[in-house]
């Protein structure tokens, strides 16, 4: 049994950024990662001396605490990149943030003029109500373009239909977007919209490399990192969290604390609450849907096949949804300057078919596909390749989840001593930046600030918005705990 100060479930950005500001002010921590590797999703794998993410994981950010960190935890290893990236559409590959002039000339006069049509008709006479991601879209792009570049490649990803998404998704992740503004940042220059940048830093050898070296200097202040440590029970006493129980080696080990920080699935959290939560908090944690997602990186012998980071595949034709080219976010990616590392990315749901399909089919079928595209010649050799699953990667924004959101948050506020933070602790879809902005201020309101968790996500594209804004939403500890016990 060990007695911390705070322990904190889960060491991806969120949980490794909290403990480390704990450390930074004194307080002693612990942190649980039931993987073989900090930084969650975030983290870097390695194989036969090649590295690659669990997607491509750009840094960038307009939370200037965050990039602090970031400088004051890598400095001079943080490496420049230009940010290139592609869409491949009815056999054509589209520059994306979509120009004009490109689109233009690949998709036909005729049918851009419709698209321009199309999105003059959504500006005139606009869908009534954007509850769904599909009239968002329309709603700010046109229907011709939403079936051109949107429709596809969205349902790949979350597997199921547009008008099941939640527009909550689409103002998160494309807020600010519109064609017209698309069209005035090709011609005169981008405009400060997050998701046209055209550059970002990155470790020189992969995110990974960010979490590692908070591990290790959380370590060297006498705070621990304990992997392959797996939450099995989460005990508590009414509103106050008391002792968490994990399995590592094999055997129990118990860890008490005064405060706790969970980035662990919060459906998961709840189920391993003892006493259980209500039956109404139950029902919301079993009601939280994930999407999942494999990786199948395949090592190629040629030294460049193209230039860009990733490229988005919107052809219903291929099963992959992205490819990244991890050799183009840095060079030192790869063991030998002569060979590529592609990351072939399928989304899908544990238990389905793609996700059941073994290892050496998915090689073979990421491998035809990846030459069907024409991204890999046939002269070229698929020297090897290897396999990463990983479950709940993506919080699903469906029909239901957002009341089955807030009758998770309003409990998990109740308590005095627990606080929820990250992509998963939270169910956002949040950027790395946004999680680790969670963590931190975690962290702060144990040192003894007051920040609302909760009022965290991506369309804060500035701390000092959350900061004008924090004193007006701010909701005391505690102040809903009539309604549970």
């Amino acid at each position: 049994m060990t007695h911390p100060s705070t322990v904190i479930i889960g060491a991806g950005p969120a949980g490794l950024t909290s403990a480390y500001e704990l450390a930074k002010n004194g307080h002693s921590t612990v942190v649980l990662e039931q993987g073989d590797r900090v930084g969650g999703i975030s983290r870097t794998e390695t194989y036969n001396g090649y590295r690659f993410d669990i997607g491509g994981h750009r840094f960038y950010t307009k939370v200037k605490e965050v990039e602090q960190l970031w400088e004051e935890v890598l400095g001079d290893e943080m490496i420049s990149v230009p940010r290139l990236s592609r869409i491949y559409y009815d056999g054509v590959f589209f520059n994306y943030p979509l120009e004009p002039k490109d689109a233009l000339l690949k998709l036909g006069f005729w049918n851009s003029l419709a698209i321009v049509l199309s999105y003059l008709k959504s500006r005139v006479s606009p869908l009534p109500q954007e509850e769904d991601l599909e009239s968002w879209v329309i709603n700010r792009f046109g229907e011709r373009l939403y079936h051109t570049f949107f429709k596809t490649y969205t349902e790949k990803v979350w597997g199921i239909p547009c008008d099941q998404i939640r527009a909550d998704w689409a103002a998160q992740r494309i807020r600010g977007l519109s064609l017209k503004k698309a069209i005035t940042d090709a011609f005169f220059g981008s405009t400060d919209t997050k998701t046209l940048i055209k550059s970002f830093v990155y470790p020189r050898l992969g995110p990974g490399m960010m979490w590692e070296r908070f591990q290790t200097l959380l370590e060297q202040k006498g705070n621990p990192v304990h992997l392959n440590t797996g939450v099995v029970r989460i005990e508590r006493e009414g509103f106050r969290i008391t002792r968490v129980v994990a399995e590592q080696n094999g055997s129990p080990v118990t860890f008490e604390g005064n405060h706790f920080v969970s980035s662990m699935p919060v459906s998961k959290l709840l189920q391993y609450m003892n006493p259980a939560p209500p039956e109404e908090v139950m029902h919301a944690a079993r009601s939280l849907k994930y999407r999942d997602f494999l990786i199948v990186a395949l090592m190629v012998d040629a030294p460049d096949l193209f230039p860009d980071n990733w490229i988005y595949i919107h052809s219903p034709k291929f099963q992959v949804g992205r490819i990244q080219n991890f050799k183009n976010w840095s060079p030192e990616m790869v063991p030998d300057s002569s060979k590529t590392c592609l990351g072939m990315e399928y989304f899908c749901s544990q238990g389905d078919a793609l996700w059941e399909t073994s290892d050496a089919d998915l090689i073979k079928l990421a491998s035809q596909e990846a030459r069907g595209l024409g991204l890999v010649q046939p002269s070229m050799a698929i020297e090897d390749g290897t396999v990463i699953r990983q479950r709940k990667a993506y919080p699903v924004y469906d029909a239901e989840y957002r009341q089955h959101l807030q009758v998770i948050q309003d409990y998990i506020e109740c308590f005095e001593n627990l606080q929820t933070v990250g992509r998963n602790g939270m169910h956002r879809y949040n950027n790395q930046d946004h999680s680790m902005l969670t963590g931190l201020l975690a962290a702060r309101n144990i040192i003894g600030e007051q920040h609302p968790l909760w009022d965290v996500n991506t369309e804060r594209s500035y701390y000092e918005e959350f900061e004008r804004s924090k004193a007006e939403v701010a909701v005391p500890v505690g102040a809903q705990q009539l309604q549970y016990s």
